[in-house]
């Protein structure tokens, strides 16, 4: 029988936000979290060596331990990449749409919805989370919606 497990890395740079993500997602029988990495270099490092379907990051990093789609899916363009932003204004889509990510949700974004975006990344689709699906939608970003 063929494991049709998600295969996720978990990157960001604090340690406590890649353990509560991996609490969040562990108990799901579909999902198994392969990795955790604190920068991108492990990162590169970890994906070079293991099968993995999704990666979990940090988008926000600005500081050495920053992490960059553009890098991996270069290397790596059947892994997926869902972004995860402690900002949920719509500001940034476009950049990171542009990079190469799938997805995207915010730091605040409940299980379910984590879920669901893994489960429409993994499928093939995009996912953009809610609240900023909805600020999108009020300001006007409508090419996203088409």
């Amino acid at each position: 029988m063929e494991d049709k497990t998600i295969r996720i890395i978990l990157a960001d740079s604090h340690e406590t936000i890649r353990q509560t993500w991996k609490l969040l997602l562990q108990s799901d029988h579909r999902f198994s979290i392969v990795a955790e990495c604190d920068n991108e270099a492990e990162l590169m490092e970890t994906v070079s060596k293991m099968n993995v379907d999704i990666i979990l990051m940090d988008t926000d990093s600005h500081s050495t331990n920053s992490f960059d789609a553009r890098k991996i899916l270069k290397q790596y363009s059947s892994i997926k990449i869902i972004g995860i932003s402690v900002h949920d204004q719509p500001t940034q889509v476009h950049h990171l749409f542009r990079s190469g990510v799938s997805g995207l949700v915010t730091k605040d974004s409940p299980k379910a919805e984590m879920i669901k975006a893994i489960l429409t990344v993994h499928g093939g689709g995009k996912f953009i989370c809610e609240i900023i699906a909805k600020k999108m939608k009020q300001q006007g970003y409508k090419e996203f919606f088409q």
